[in-house]
């Protein structure tokens, strides 16, 4: 009997674990249930791994992820999807990781696919890359987070401009709007998520998790209950950061070497 292929590929480069969904000729990446564990297994898994401090998520095959399969549920009534205590239909995107996730975009990101990207805190998008809510079209609702953080990524109105019309943007558009942070070459997209996870795992960790937590926690607070927050979280690394200054006073770091990815 033939061997069935994974439909998420998972491979650990050095301290950074990429996650690959793996049904382009399938269904052109589009995550049906047994996707959708899969992700999520992956996921908190490289959450748990102390060996890891960042992670990417990507697509196989030339295109990022066209969202949720329905023709897997085509006729089926699947009312836990809409319960707020199960998990997310898309896989983790309910969950709130406690290290950074780079979406690596090529080709189509599209429904949920554009949803799993907004869970990431990084985006990066190859030249031609095509990104919508295209589920407007069959009434299908967003479920897996995009209402949420396309707002608090881009903006009230540009959010509404692409939830309420379905439209898709290309990746000149994606990049203006704030959508993805960064353009590359085609075939370049997890080479530079690479570069930039590396990058990022290289940084002192407990200070750089503390930042990225306060900036989650602190959405949607009043400033002074945010900056209460942000000091909170801060004051978990006192140690590391004592150390940091001592080490900068000592000449490390002068003139902005070691900065930015």
């Amino acid at each position: 009997m033939a061997k069935v292929a994974p439909k998420v590929a998972v491979e650990k480069q050095g301290s950074t674990t990429i996650v690959a969904i793996d049904r382009f000729a399938e269904a052109r990446n589009a995550v049906d249930p047994e996707t959708a564990v899969l992700l999520r297994e992956a996921f908190l898994a490289f959450d748990k791994d102390d060996s890891q401090s960042v992670a990417i998520l990507t697509g196989r095959g030339g295109t990022f992820c066209a969202g949720y399969d329905l023709k897997s549920v085509a006729g089926r009534v699947t009312t836990p999807i809409f319960n707020p205590e199960a998990p997310g239909p898309m896989g983790p995107s309910r969950h709130l990781l406690t290290k950074p996730v780079i979406a690596a975009v090529e080709g189509y990101a599209v429904a949920g696919g554009l949803e799993l990207a907004l869970w990431c805190d990084l985006r990066i998008a190859t030249e031609g890359s095509r990104l919508g809510f295209t589920e407007r079209r069959f009434g299908v609702p967003l479920i897996d987070g995009g209402t949420q953080r396309l707002p608090r990524i881009v903006g009230l109105g540009r959010a509404l401009d692409l939830i309420l019309s379905g439209r898709v943007v290309e990746t000149d558009e994606a990049l203006a709007l704030g959508l993805v942070g960064e353009v590359v070459l085609p075939g370049r997209h997890v080479a530079r998520a690479l570069e930039i996870a590396e990058r990022l795992a290289a940084f002192p960790q407990a200070a750089m998790l503390a930042d990225r937590r306060a900036v989650y926690d602190g959405l949607g607070l009043p400033l002074a209950d945010g900056l209460a927050v942000e000091a909170g979280n801060a004051g978990a690394t006192f140690a590391d950061a004592a150390a940091g200054a001592a080490r900068f006073a000592a000449g490390e770091g002068r003139g902005g070497a070691g900065a930015g990815v």
